[in-house]
């Protein structure tokens, strides 16, 4: 019995007219245009302006638009003024907040429909309900997450937990 080789199946006919690729400036295809001057992000939103202290044990990155209220837990803050707002930063990009590291930073509503879903599972609704804004901030103390003047409870590395505590260790024998 022979074996049948596979091949490749036709490349179909084209249904596009070639009239189609004659509109256009195809020699600016992939061109990007710059405005001239600078661009005020978030332009006339409501802000505040708020002090975030890093009070864990590693680093903390927090991205433009991560809901602030639901941050990393060891980063302590006014929490409840952050409700519903975001970083005044430019999109894509993050503020990076090392151990022990405090920051002033500007905070600005959530435009359009002011919904935050998913992220730490907080909120997951309307930033503008009062009784979602009550039932986050409980569930946010209730998950140990630091407000303003707390410290997060940091654990002592295993390094030194475990410093001068003997080991069993099963050698191989040969």
């Amino acid at each position: 019995m022979a074996e049948k080789k596979w091949s490749p199946p036709p490349i179909p006919k084209s249904v596009i007219p070639k009239e189609a690729f004659d509109v256009g400036e195809p020699e600016r295809c992939g061109q990007i245009d710059f405005a001239k001057g600078d661009i005020e992000i978030n332009a006339g939103r409501p802000f505040e302006k708020i002090v975030l202290v890093n009070t864990g044990d590693r680093p903390i990155q927090i991205g433009a638009h991560y809901h602030l209220a639901e941050c990393n837990r060891a980063m302590a803050f006014d929490r409840q003024a952050a409700f519903g707002m975001h970083l005044d930063i430019p999109s894509g990009t993050a503020i990076r907040f090392e151990p022990g590291q405090s920051r002033k930073v500007q905070i600005t509503e959530f435009a359009g429909r002011q919904v935050a879903y998913g992220m730490n599972n907080m909120t997951n609704g309307t930033t503008r309900s009062e009784i979602i804004r009550d039932r986050t901030m409980r569930r946010l103390r209730e998950e140990g997450y630091c407000f303003e003047g707390e410290r997060f409870p940091i654990s002592s590395p295993a390094d030194k937990r475990f410093k001068g505590k003997k080991t069993s260790v099963s050698k191989k024998k040969s």
